[in-house]
């Protein structure tokens, strides 16, 4: 299986990004916002920038254009489209409009994609042809999958001008390599998040002075998102309505590389808004605004789509978002299959009447959150420590309690005993440290294929660290890169 590294993952996602507008060229890395650092410093870019001499920036067009022409055919056609690479100006084959296949517009572009599908996979030299994707279906996995192939053979394929010693060949129907080291499904909520970075959350009858930002957000959106950074294949299960904040949302992840698949769009209602006041310490407080309309309901879960999604997953992590019977039933699913995937649960936001979920508890492989989050688990005892709350929930059945407050980690369950102090900070808190920690957590347990060991919790521990920000909460979730410099320097005692 070939592991899906930090530099890879960092590769795909520029990639993807550059995709907007009309794709990929010198003048687009020249003047992109877009940090292209990790593209140019490619051994393959710089080996052939000093051999031609040319600039870094003009150097990767020729090595992307050379090293997709060895993907498969339907790979080879979504990232020639979508970069606007021009693998078929020369010769031009008969039928097709390169104006529109290499159109200024990426929309344009995929349109065309789809409607041509069969034509430009003949013209690719396909023996069987995928049936053609719509817009939307095309921006999930097959975006993420062309991607990734083209992302690995950037940064561990040949040299610039050799072919690869062999491909696998996706329209010819033979197995496609699992390139991630698992799949991951989360189900949460995906809502636009309205920053405002204050001093100090102000007293009733008072105010104070801030600034104001608005990003896309949620607690499954932002742990699909840390997840997805780190390599992970994963797929989002929420509600967006039919407006502008849905369509950013569904944009953000699919350039996230989130399968979008399962995220339902519910018409005429509006998408959530969460404000959440940042203070200068990043601790943070939130107001959560929902339409009622805006959830999960029945058809949802028990759909086929759902069922496959969870049948397919080596792990499902899910919030407290949804209802409480919504949290109810995919817990019970989850137990009732053979072979079941991991189960991890963030209990946030705390549901009324927990106790219908203490049947479920025993599937529950990790229970993470803040002792105040899983003090509300427990409504009859009173939290004195982590430690505490831990062993009351590990009582009902849970296999692992990990407490995480102030980027520190209290760990209890049959086999760990731990507390992992914190990593040196500037910040006491910061809002997307959670969901940092869940998605370090499942990318760890998913590469190694065995229960998390004292290195995965300190390592999940210092992905807390990486996320220090005082705004877009998901644009801080941390690639791999990021958590390993931050083990090297260790934690601070407890």
């Amino acid at each position: 299986m070939v592991q899906q590294d930090s530099g890879m993952v960092a590769v795909r996602n520029i990639l993807t990004r550059l995709c907007k507008r009309s794709g990929l060229s010198p003048e687009r890395l020249r003047t992109t916002e877009i940090d292209v650092g990790p593209l140019l410093d490619l051994p393959a870019v710089r080996r052939h920038a000093r051999r031609a001499g040319l600039t870094p920036e003009h150097a990767v067009l020729p090595v992307v254009r050379d090293l997709a022409r060895h993907l498969p055919p339907t790979h080879r056609l979504i990232t020639d489209a979508e970069l606007s690479l021009g693998l078929l100006r020369d010769p031009a084959p008969d039928g097709v409009d390169l104006d529109l296949l290499y159109a200024q517009d990426l929309g344009e572009r995929r349109e065309y994609l789809t409607q041509r599908w069969q034509l430009l996979h003949e013209i690719a030299g396909a023996d069987q042809i995928p049936p053609a994707p719509t817009v939307r279906s095309l921006r999930a996995s097959p975006e993420r999958r062309a991607f990734s192939a083209l992302a690995g053979l950037l940064t561990t394929g040949p040299v610039f001008g050799t072919p690869p010693e062999r491909h696998v060949d996706i329209a010819a129907g033979a197995h496609e390599p699992k390139i991630a080291p698992g799949v991951l499904t989360v189900i949460g909520d995906a809502v636009i998040d309205h920053i405002y970075r204050v001093d100090h959350v102000p007293a009733a009858g008072t105010s104070t002075r801030g600034s104001f930002e608005e990003h896309p957000g949620g607690k499954g959106l932002n742990r699909a998102v840390a997840a997805a950074r780190l390599g992970l294949d994963v797929r989002l299960v929420a509600a967006v309505g039919d407006d502008e904040a849905g369509r950013r949302i569904l944009d953000y992840l699919r350039e996230e590389n989130v399968d979008t698949e399962l995220v339902t769009v519910v018409r005429d209602a509006a998408t959530p808004v969460t404000s959440v006041m940042i203070t200068a310490t990043g601790v943070a407080a939130s107001i959560g605004c929902k339409d009622d309309r805006i959830r999960l309901g029945e058809r949802e879960l028990t759909g086929p789509a759902l069922h496959a999604a969870l049948a397919a997953s080596d792990a499902v992590l899910l919030t407290f978002e949804q209802p409480l019977p919504v949290i109810e039933q995919v817990m019970a699913r989850v137990r009732r299959m053979r072979p079941r995937p991991l189960l991890m649960v963030h209990p946030a936001p705390p549901v009324d009447a927990p106790q219908h979920l203490y049947q479920h508890l025993g599937a529950v492989d990790y229970l993470i959150g803040a002792t105040w989050e899983l003090d509300e688990m427990v409504p009859e005892v009173k939290a004195t420590s982590g430690d505490h709350i831990a062993r009351h929930l590990r009582a009902l059945g849970v296999r692992t309690v990990c407490v995480i407050d102030d980027f520190a980690c209290t760990v209890r369950s049959e086999d760990v005993d731990l507390d992992v102090g914190r990593f040196p900070a500037a910040l006491s808190d910061s809002p997307g440290a959670r969901a940092a920690f869940a998605g370090a957590l499942a990318y760890r347990l998913l590469s190694a294929r065995r229960p998390a060991q004292e290195q995965d919790y300190v390592w999940a521990t210092a992905a807390m660290v990486a996320t220090q920000s005082f705004g877009d909460i998901p644009g801080a979730m941390p690639l791999a890169g990021e958590i390993d410099r931050l083990v090297r320097l260790g934690p601070e005692e407890r």
